[in-house]
């Protein structure tokens, strides 16, 4: 039969809920109590459970968007011969959400008091979602399954959730983990208290989506990667000093602007090539080692916002095409007519916070990479030197590098030795090369 699926009551001063993920796609099939999708409200966030098992035909309303209580949100195809009653006229009532969130929270923080028995056995958390939703919880507690047991059953349902049939199954099979011990021990679960802050009064700028995208990935970043930055400080005068002899040059010669940024791209690319392990991304318990050198340069657009074009194979440029691909990506990041293969298959990336006067900076990694290198304002100081008559004060041009690398992968003599390496490029810089 088909059922309408409205967004449900949840609160007596609800009266709207914004969808933050469909859980089911159009033509996907689900059984009795598997959760369609997350709604939120200005209180909480609930998951919609199905009323029976069937097929999601069609949804009325995609993620982000603000749906009214009552309202159809999905049609699905439901089963009449379920073994439990028909599916109710609303899929969840307020009392049942208000009932199912203070057992889901509660179930969360709660540690099966059953002792199960030692054995030589040992396991892998399967289901590395340890998210259960009412009626996962409800079957477990009818069989006397604990929530460590319950993780180690392997999931089929989307984003790794826990399904009744994928319990059911495990159950048939005489539970072959019930007395399986972990490898290595959970960590006690760190919960973030939900303190009230007072926010004050001013003007309210709702995020525009880049926005909003870039705080989620800085978000995502900082809880994935254990972040750890490394410093080293640069001597570039050699550096300066050429490119400042040949600027004008090379601008006849190749009709191409000569900025400091493609010289450090060339010699970020060269350290790249010397530390390979630092050029990687992490996949579970593998560490993926890539084999093209792309780098990708954060740049600031007009509205504010930054993004981070990309120049691909950067080892294998010499310094004109690596200043024609650098100038290229500036001006259309400024025009903002940067496509979707611009900022794609960065493998390293590079911010010039100097560009904005900064002496140092901090960046969060762009994920999935596990480094991020920040270049400092070019700042002229007196330093001792040495020199064939002895040490002597003399006026350089002088730069800090901060490394912030993934520190579950990247160890800090990796992270130090990388970020030196570049700093000896900058300031070996051959002041006879020719354009």
């Amino acid at each position: 039969m088909t059922f309408e699926l409205k967004m449900p009551k949840m609160g007596e001063s609800i009266t709207e809920g914004t969808i933050i993920n469909w859980l089911i796609s159009e033509g996907d099939t689900f059984e009795e109590g598997d959760i369609i999708l997350e709604v939120a409200t200005d209180k909480v966030d609930n998951e919609v459970p199905a009323p029976a098992s069937g097929t999601m035909v069609e949804t009325k309303f995609q993620a982000k968007d603000v749906v009214k209580v009552g309202e159809v949100i999905a049609i699905l195809e439901v089963e009449t011969s379920s073994s439990k009653s028909q599916p109710k006229k609303e899929a969840v009532t307020s009392s049942e959400v208000d009932t199912s969130q203070k057992k889901t929270k509660k179930n969360r923080t709660i540690v099966s008091s059953t002792v199960e028995k030692p054995s030589s056995n040992s396991f892998s958390v399967n289901n590395t979602n340890t998210f259960f939703s009412p009626l996962i919880i409800s079957i477990a507690k009818e069989h006397h399954i604990s929530f460590e047991e319950l993780a180690r059953i392997p999931a089929t349902g989307k984003e790794g959730r826990l399904r009744k049939s994928d319990v059911f199954n495990y159950i048939e099979d005489g539970r072959p983990y019930k007395f399986a011990q972990p490898v290595v021990q959970d960590p006690t679960v760190y919960r973030i208290p939900q303190l009230e802050f007072d926010k004050g009064k001013g003007k309210i700028i709702e995020m525009d989506r880049m926005r909003q995208m870039i705080a989620d990935h800085m978000v995502y970043s900082k809880h994935t990667s254990p972040h750890v930055t490394a410093y080293v400080e640069a001597d570039l005068t050699n550096m300066v000093n050429w490119r400042n002899k040949n600027k004008v040059a090379f601008l006849e010669k190749y009709g191409e602007k000569l900025t400091f940024t493609p010289l450090f791209v060339e010699a970020v690319a060269k350290a790249v090539k010397d530390f390979p392990n630092i050029n990687a991304s992490v996949d579970g318990n593998n560490i993926i080692v890539k084999e093209d050198v792309n780098i990708g340069m954060a740049t600031a657009l007009p509205s504010g916002n930054l993004i981070v074009p990309v120049v691909k194979n950067a080892d294998t440029k010499d310094l004109k095409t690596l200043a024609e691909n650098v100038n290229e990506l500036a001006g259309k990041a400024r025009e903002n007519k940067l496509i979707g293969d611009d900022i794609k298959g960065s493998t390293f990336t590079i911010s010039n916070v100097g560009t904005f006067g900064s002496v140092m900076g901090t960046p969060i990694i762009n994920q999935p990479e596990v480094a991020i290198l920040a270049l400092g304002i070019i700042k002229k100081r007196p330093e001792v030197i040495e020199t064939e008559s002895g040490d002597e004060i003399a006026i350089r041009s002088m730069m800090y590098l901060s490394l912030s690398f993934d520190h579950r992968v990247v160890d800090g003599f990796l992270g130090g030795s990388f970020v030196r390496r570049v700093a000896d490029y900058f300031e070996q810089f051959d002041t006879n090369r020719k354009i």
